[in-house]
């Protein structure tokens, strides 16, 4: 990569980060990434695919397999606190996990393509929407559009905080955690303040939900039988000091690394609100949103993500150990052969979704040669897989 084309990406990646859209409104982000991609020789741009996704199609015209490289679009809402002159410029939103980078660094996979066509087969560069609530990759998977550029391989990356800048780390088998927020409405009555006999409050339902959700998934190993229940907000009837609640809600986090152990983590949480509610005589409601399934990396996409971090000099640890975070592009892997790796943002990087959170630019060049060594393997004439 030539300093010029460093520092071209470099400049698109920071304008990118300061226009953030959120999950399922990114609109102006796809029409700038199927611009770019029409600026670079794409055969074919495809647009609004489950929503805002975008793909462009790097075609030989010859009989081989598919290779899909994936990032992801969305921004999330959480107000950046940055003094660069990049920062974001939208009030409340910023791209503040770094899908920015991953975004640019797919583009630079298009710059080596359109001076480096394809010899057999085909390359699809996957744009991505709605990655941060879990619901971009099943509707990309759903759209018919998704039917023409059927990949054989995706892969992908995300940028690590706590991982050395620049290393990566690869696991075996499940990747990322399942994950789903479990929203449950009590229901009572309200009642005056003064006669609170004469309502039905969900305090005391509540107050015992708390804990036992919380002692339900303690963690530990990260092993099928991992599970942790993370309490993460609690309301309880209006903000006034003259009526007793009639309602409360409270919403839980369940972390698996195994789909099974969802299911059945499932049902144990919703049988303890439905053992509180029935003691309090209270109806109840549970819905889930932000539903993630594991992700989990196939063996022969390991293999060529590994190779390609050999061939192009990047540290490369392969373990077995997943990420407790969630990733929806575990549902690519219901199509092809399906991985992705964690490049290390810095050991001292701020975390992901951190307010002072910046994707690191370094990265760029890295995993532009990481994936382009990829594709070169399942592309080459002499691959026979």
């Amino acid at each position: 990569m030539t300093p010029d084309t460093l520092a071209r990406l470099t400049r698109l990646r920071h304008e990118l980060h300061q226009t953030p859209e959120l999950s399922g409104q990114e609109e102006q982000t796809a029409v700038r990434i199927a611009d770019e991609l029409r600026a670079r020789g794409a055969d074919q741009v495809l647009t609004g695919i489950g929503g805002h996704g975008v793909a462009g199609v790097f075609d030989s015209g010859q009989a081989g397999p598919t290779i899909a490289i994936r990032c992801e679009l969305d921004g999330l809402p959480i107000q950046e606190l940055s003094d660069a002159a990049h920062a974001s410029r939208i009030s409340g939103k910023g791209h503040l996990c770094g899908h920015d980078g991953h975004m640019v660094m797919v583009l630079g996979v298009a710059d080596h393509l359109n001076q480096n066509r394809p010899q057999r087969g085909r390359v699809v560069l996957i744009f991505q929407p709605a990655e941060e609530t879990g619901q971009g990759a099943i509707a990309y998977r759903a759209d018919p559009k998704f039917s023409e550029i059927l990949p054989d391989y995706v892969f992908s990356l995300h940028n690590l905080p706590g991982l050395a800048l620049g290393n990566v780390q690869l696991c075996e088998g499940p990747a990322n955690c399942a994950s789903r927020g479990m929203k449950v409405v009590l229901t009572g009555k309200t009642s005056h303040a003064a006669a609170p006999q004469d309502g039905m409050s969900p305090a005391d339902a509540l107050a015992l939900l708390m804990p036992q959700m919380a002692e339900l998934g303690k963690g530990g190993p990260l092993d099928a039988d991992f599970a942790l229940t993370t309490v993460t907000h609690a309301s309880l009837g209006e903000a006034t000091f003259g009526v007793a609640p009639g309602q409360a809600e409270l919403w839980v986090t369940l972390r698996t690394v195994a789909d099974a152990r969802m299911y059945s983590l499932i049902e144990e949480a919703e049988a303890l609100v439905a053992q509180a509610a029935s003691d309090q005589g209270l109806g109840f409601e549970i819905t889930y949103e932000d539903v993630f399934e594991a992700c989990v990396n196939a063996s022969d996409a390991v293999d060529i993500l590994s190779r390609s971090c050999t061939e192009t000099g990047v540290q490369c640890e392969v373990t077995s150990t997943p990420q407790k975070f969630s990733e929806d592009f575990g549902q690519f892997g219901k199509d092809a052969k399906a991985a992705m790796l964690w490049l290390g943002s810095g050991v001292e990087h701020p975390q992901l979704h951190n307010p002072d959170y910046d994707f690191p630019d370094a990265l760029i060049p890295v995993g532009i040669e990481i994936f382009v060594a990829a594709i070169q393997q399942v592309l080459s004439p002499i691959n026979l897989r």
